[in-house]
């Protein structure tokens, strides 16, 4: 892979992004707004987010030279949980990480290779509750280096970039509805390269795309 240090197009959406998330930090990040039915109003309120396990994701930006793109995996189909979905290196906290960042940083290393010390942290987008009681937190991370993933095959079947002017372009998401024990959950879909990206790695990525195109995160 060539070099990731010319300073080029990924230039501006990368200093953007930096300057949205100056000042964000892990004591206080506010909850995605989620479009849940009125029935699920429960799940986000103070005392059920308190009782939700902690997790983080990294999200990769690689700021190549012909423009920025975000690293994203597809998940072992051995996995128990969530076989073959797209996501984020990422995983619940364990007692023995310092805090979320490194958490995410952790996580990245240990499914596609990623040494900490190529990232630099820039900041974290809102937290995003799952159904399945996690509240995920999402570490961005710039990786100015050359990279080459090496995956764990047990967790990772194979990874894939997505451009950022792919995430920015109008009509790049589509609106859907899953219908899960009685009730009917939106979410957002986004397609790239044969990839079907859904569920919380769509939501934490359509939160990035609003706060780059300065909108309201609905």
């Amino acid at each position: 892979m060539a070099s990731l240090s010319d300073p080029r197009a990924s230039a501006p959406a990368l200093e953007r992004l930096q300057q949205l998330l100056l000042g964000s930090n892990e004591a206080t990040r506010p909850v995605a707004r989620l479009e849940l039915p009125l029935k699920l109003d429960h799940f986000i309120t103070p005392a059920s987010l308190a009782r939700m396990r902690a997790a983080a994701v990294l999200v990769p930006v690689l700021d190549h030279a012909a423009g920025a793109t975000i690293l994203l995996t597809r998940r072992a189909e051995t996995l128990r949980n969530h076989k073959g979905q797209i996501s984020f290196p990422g995983g619940g906290r364990d007692e023995g990480d310092a805090n979320l960042t490194a958490t995410a940083l952790r996580e990245a290393h240990e499914e596609v290779g990623l040494d900490p010390a190529l990232v630099r942290v820039i900041g974290y987008l809102d937290d995003y509750p799952v159904l399945s009681g996690y509240r995920i937190t999402p570490v961005v991370g710039v990786v100015r280096e050359a990279f080459i993933p090496v995956i764990d095959p047990g967790e990772v079947a194979e990874t894939f970039e997505l451009p950022l002017d792919v995430l920015l372009a109008e009509k790049s998401f589509e609106r859907k509805i899953l219908s899960r024990e009685g009730f009917n959950v939106p979410f957002f879909e986004l397609n790239h390269a044969g990839h079907r990206i859904w569920g919380a790695t769509a939501g934490i990525l359509w939160n990035l795309r609003q706060k780059l195109l300065d909108r309201q995160d609905s």
